[in-house]
């Protein structure tokens, strides 16, 4: 069955990787089209604002590469003790059930970075293209939109591609800011939250990870701002009976090289249920069980008498197949938490998708948005090695069915093909385009 687990992992491949792409790709485009010399809604890396992640240091261009080393790793230091600190305090006002306070905590972060970090990338690019539009006009759009965002993102009844449209805008909105921090403070950020993300999901006693068992123990959502990618591929009926309900979830699990003998084997088996259902029935007269045999007769023609036969015979052992197949394809499906519901009750067949957490789309944008200030070449690098390690992180997770850090896998990649690429395949591409030996 390595075929159903490989076709289901690729459609949570591109449902999380689709949203990823478009966030980085536009972050691309928003750090080109800010870029100094034009309007920034920010200071230049020359006279940056004192954040989160340069509280101690302010790197300046006439300092030393070991002045900016060091002053980047004190940088680094005190956002990851900060970051921790205000996990650790998310970790217990949730388990005091302090729900109400995180649920209006989140809500006004995302009316703050709409509102504020979004307006002014808003207002900076009206600026910049010079587009005609009053005051007044601007205010009530910007209003607008950051309801609306607001309530995509934590209301109910949401269509879910709006709510996933705005979660991928918030992670746009951070990131060009994060893009604005000094080039050396950005680098050694990037690769130090990948330590951390890696320690706080895995390690024992990590807040993260704490975080994730207290949720799944409670049959809640995290308590944070998360991009879900959910299939739309629905798993059976509800009010159909669990013998045919697991048919024809292995009919939509399953792979088939001719999927029209597919179609027949399982109409095939939902007939003879019903023909052993009929013969179990001691009120049902043998008119009634007569149609039965001439329907399935009529609705699988191809299907021969002595298949008919062995599919009656088989069908408990069918069923025992029929699990062992859900258990093979549970690795994803234990991590999204319906593991128990599948064990607990058969009710519902509709999975929901993989999440994705709003910082790991946040440090992707910042890492490609960073390559974006030097070069096209390294932002295709970058692009690549960020795709090619969600694809490993996703793998993993099928085969250890847990929650897992996003950021380690790509971020390593993503800083080692940077500098591979600005070091080494630049000045060879550059070389040999000059030489006139590659057009």
């Amino acid at each position: 069955m390595e075929g159903t687990i490989l076709e289901f992992l690729g459609t949570e491949l591109v449902g999380v990787m689709s949203p990823v792409s478009i966030c980085m790709l536009l972050v691309v485009l928003l750090v080109y089209s800010l870029s100094p010399p034009s309007t920034l809604p920010f200071p230049s890396a020359q006279d940056s604002i004192v954040t989160a992640a340069n509280l101690v240091y302010t790197e300046n261009p006439a300092d030393s590469p070991t002045q900016k080393l060091e002053g980047s790793l004190l940088n680094a230091a005190v956002f990851i003790v900060l970051v921790a600190a205000v996990t650790f305090l998310l970790v217990l006002l949730y388990y005091y059930n302090f729900a109400n306070f995180l649920k209006n905590y989140m809500r006004f972060s995302a009316f703050f970075v709409l509102a504020t970090m979004g307006g002014a990338i808003f207002l900076s690019l009206i600026k910049h293209f010079s587009i005609p539009v009053d005051a007044v006009t601007c205010f009530l759009c910007l209003f607008n939109f950051t309801v609306l965002g607001v309530i995509s993102v934590f209301g109910k009844g949401v269509p879910i591609i709006v709510t996933q449209a705005y979660m991928v805008i918030l992670g746009i909105i951070v990131a060009a800011w994060f893009t604005q921090l000094p080039e050396w403070t950005t680098w050694t950020l990037l690769v130090a939250l990948a330590v951390y993300d890696m320690v706080a999901v895995l390690a024992p006693g990590g807040p993260l990870k704490i975080l994730v068992e207290l949720s799944q123990s409670r049959d809640d959502d995290l308590p944070a701002l998360v991009y879900e990618a959910r299939p739309t591929v629905s798993r059976g009926d509800a009010s159909l009976p669990s013998r045919r309900r697991s048919s024809l979830g292995l009919l939509i699990a399953g792979v088939s090289d001719d999927e029209s003998i597919e179609l027949q084997t399982v109409a095939a088996r939902s007939n003879a249920i019903e023909i052993e259902e009929c013969g179990a029935n001691e009120n049902s007269d043998a008119e009634t069980c007569g149609n039965n045999s001439v329907i399935e007769g009529e609705t699988s023609p191809l299907v021969p008498e002595n298949l008919r036969e062995r599919e009656r015979r088989s069908l408990s052992r069918e069923d025992s197949e029929i699990g062992a197949v859900n258990e093979e394809m549970s690795p994803l499906v234990e991590m999204l938490g319906l593991g128990d519901e599948r064990r607990n009750s058969d009710s519902t067949m509709t999975t929901r998708g993989i999440k994705l957490g709003l910082g790991d789309f946040v440090f992707y944008s910042v890492l490609v948005g960073r390559a974006a200030l030097y070069d096209l070449m390294t932002v295709y690098a970058c692009y690549l090695a960020i795709i090619s390690g969600l694809s490993c992180t996703l793998l993993l997770l099928s085969v250890c069915g847990r929650a897992l850090p996003a950021l380690p896998i790509s971020i390593t990649l993503g800083v080692i093909f940077y500098f591979l690429t600005r070091l080494l395949m630049e000045p060879f591409v550059v070389g040999t385009s000059i030489n006139l030996m590659m057009f």
